[in-house]
C-alpha cells in the first residue's frame, strides 16, 4: 500500500508509542520524520529528501547502510535455520562461529561471549555476571557497582540504574539497590565552571581518583566494580583527558574490583581500534558490545568475558539462571558474522585510525571558529560541538536545550542528522564515510550553525 507522508504520520500518531519520545506532543503534532530508504552514508524521507546521517542511525549502522554481503548472508540463514535458541547445552554454527571472531578480535584476555539482544540487556547482564562472580568466590557482600554521573548504560532497570542520567532515575523509581554514581571526566565543564581554561590533565587524576574515594566511603568489601564508557556517548561524547584511563585501572587492580568497559557505542572501530578497551591501553574484565557488533542490521548484543573472570564462573557445578530468548539468534549471529568479517577484509579499522579519522579532526576543527561554537572535540569517528554564548569566558546559553534543539531542527531541514545533547551537537557518522562526504558533513554543519546564530539573534 503506497501511502503519503501525512497518511503515515497520522497512523503513527494513532498507533505508535516511540522511545526517548514525549508522546504526548507526538500524539498532537503528528509530525514524525517518516524514513523509507536508505544507501552508504544517507538515509531518504517519505518525501525523498536526502540526508546524511551522521550518527549512524543510533550510534550503529558503521558500514552503511544497504550492504548486500551482510544482507546476503542473513537471508541464506533465514533459509537455512531462521531460529533455535542456545539454552540447555544447545548450539549452531553461527553462535559458535562469532564467538570464534570476537574472541578474534577482541583483547587477547577476553575469550569467552555471552549473548544477548542489544547493549541494555548486556548491561543487565553485567549486574547479574558481577554478582555472581563474587557470590561464587564466597563474597557475596561485594554487590555495588559504581558507575558516573551523565553516562548511559541503557534504558532496562539495571542499564538505566547503571546509567547517570537524571531525568531517567526520575521514573520508574531508579536506580536500583547498590548503584552508585560518581563524577564524569568532562573537562570542557569544569572550564565552564571555572570560566576560564583548566590544567586537564589534572582534573583527569582528580576525576578517576573519585573512584578511589568512593571506594573507601562504601568498604573495598562492598564494591564489586567499576562501570564506564571508553567516551561517554550518549552524555554528549565526553572524552577523558589523557590521565584520566590510566589511574582508574591502577585504582581496580589494586583495589580488587571488577572494570566494566561498556564498548557498546566505542567497540567495533569507532575509535580507529576494534575497541576503545584498546585505543586507551586498558584491560576490562567484562566488556558489553552491541551496535556496531552487526552495524545496526540486526539487532544483537553481548559480554566479551575475561578469562580469568569465565574461569570462576566455571568452577562451580550450579547453572547460571540468567539468558534471553533470542541469545545469540542464528539470523542476527550470521549478520554479525557477515558484518566484521566485511570490516577486515576492508581494513575499515586501518582507514578510521590512518585516514577518515584524522580528516575528519582537521575538517572538525575548522568549527571551532564558529561564534557559537566553544570546543570542537574528536577522536576517530565521534565529535562534538560545545555551543556557548560567549567563547571567551565558556558561559553558556541560559537555555541552551532549546539552542540546540532549533539546530537539530535546522540541520535535518538542510539535509543533515546531528544530535542535539542539552549543550552540545554531536556526531557518529558511519565508518565507512568518504572525506567528500566530511566535507559536506561539515559544511552542512557550519550552514546550520549560522542559521541557529540568526534565529537567536
Amino acid at each position: 500500500m503506497t501511502r503519503t507522508t501525512e497518511q503515515w504520520q497520522q497512523l503513527d500518531a494513532s498507533h505508535h508509542l516511540h522511545p526517548f519520545s514525549n508522546l504526548k506532543e507526538m500524539r498532537e503534532s503528528a509530525k514524525t520524520r517518516v524514513i523509507k530508504k536508505a544507501e552508504g552514508v544517507y538515509i531518504y524521507d517519505s518525501d525523498n529528501n536526502k540526508i546524511l546521517d551522521a550518527m549512524s542511525g543510533l550510534w550503529c549502522v558503521n558500514m552503511g547502510y544497504g550492504e548486500e554481503h551482510i544482507i546476503e548472508r542473513a537471508h541464506a540463514q533465514m533459509h537455512e535455520l531462521p531460529y533455535y535458541n542456545s539454552f540447555f547445552g544447545t548450539t549452531h554454527p553461527p553462535a559458535v562461529e562469532l564467538t570464534a571472531l570476537l574472541a578474534e578480535v577482541a583483547p587477547a584476555h577476553m575469550n569467552q561471549a555471552f549473548f544477548t539482544s542489544g547493549g541494555s540487556e548486556a548491561n543487565d547482564t553485567v549486574v547479574r555476571m558481577v554478582r555472581h562472580y563474587w557470590a561464587t568466590l564466597g563474597q557475596a557482600g561485594k554487590s555495588i557497582v559504581i558507575s558516573r554521573e551523565n553516562a548511559y548504560h541503557g534504558s532496562t532497570m539495571a542499564g538505566a540504574s547503571l546509567g547517570g542520567m537524571s531525568f531517567m532515575h526520575a521514573q520508574g523509581g531508579l536506580p536500583i539497590p547498590d548503584i552508585v554514581h560518581i563524577d564524569q571526566p568532562y573537562a570542557f565543564n569544569e572550564c565552564v565552571k571555572a570560566g576560564t581554561e583548566i590544567d586537564r590533565a589534572a582534573f583527569g587524576l582528580k576525576a578517576a581518583r573519585a573512584l578511589e574515594e568512593k571506594i573507601d566511603e562504601l568498604g573495598e568489601e562492598r564494591v564489586a566494580a567499576f562501570i564506564a564508557e571508553p567516551i561517554q556517548g550518549a552524555g554528549g561524547v565526553i572524552i577523558p583527558p589523557e590521565t584520566y584511563w590510566p589511574e582508574i585501572q591502577r585504582i581496580c587492580n589494586e583495589r580488587n574490583i571488577l572494570l566494566v568497559v561498556d564498548e557498546v557505542i566505542c567497540g567495533f572501530g569507532r575509535t580507529g581500534e576494534w575497541f576503545g578497551s584498546a585505543y586507551y591501553g586498558i584491560k576490562p574484565d567484562l566488556m558489553p558490545i552491541a551496535k556496531g557488533m552487526s552495524s545496526g542490521y540486526l539487532p544483537i548484543g553481548g559480554v566479551m568475558v575475561a578469562d580469568r573472570v569465565a574461569e570462576v564462573l566455571m568452577q562451580e557445578d550450579v547453572e547460571f539462571a540468567h539468558g534471553f530468548t533470542y541469545s545469540g539468534h542464528p539470523v542476527c549471529a550470521a549478520a554479525a558474522i557477515a558484518n566484521i568479517q566485511l570490516m577486515q577484509s576492508k581494513g575499515i579499522i586501518e582507514r578510521v585510525r590512518n585516514v577518515t579519522g584524522p580528516y575528519l579532526a582537521k575538517k572538525w576543527q575548522t568549527l571551532a571558529e564558529h561564534p557559537l561554537v566553544g570546543e570542537a572535540r574528536t577522536l576517530g569517528a565521534l565529535g562534538a560541538l560545545e555551543i556557548v554564548a560567549d567563547k571567551q569566558s565558556y558561559k553558556r546559553f541560559e537555555d541552551s536545550d532549546a539552542v540546540t534543539t532549533l539546530c537539530r531542527t535546522f540541520c535535518f531541514e538542510n539535509g543533515l542528522v546531528m544530535r542535539a545533547v542539552t549543550d552540545k551537537m554531536i556526531i557518529a557518522p558511519p565508518l565507512i564515510i568518504s572525506e567528500v562526504e566530511i566535507d559536506e558533513l561539515v559544511e552542512k554543519a557550519w550552514r546550520c550553525l549560522d542559521l541557529t546564530a540568526k534565529a537567536i539573534a
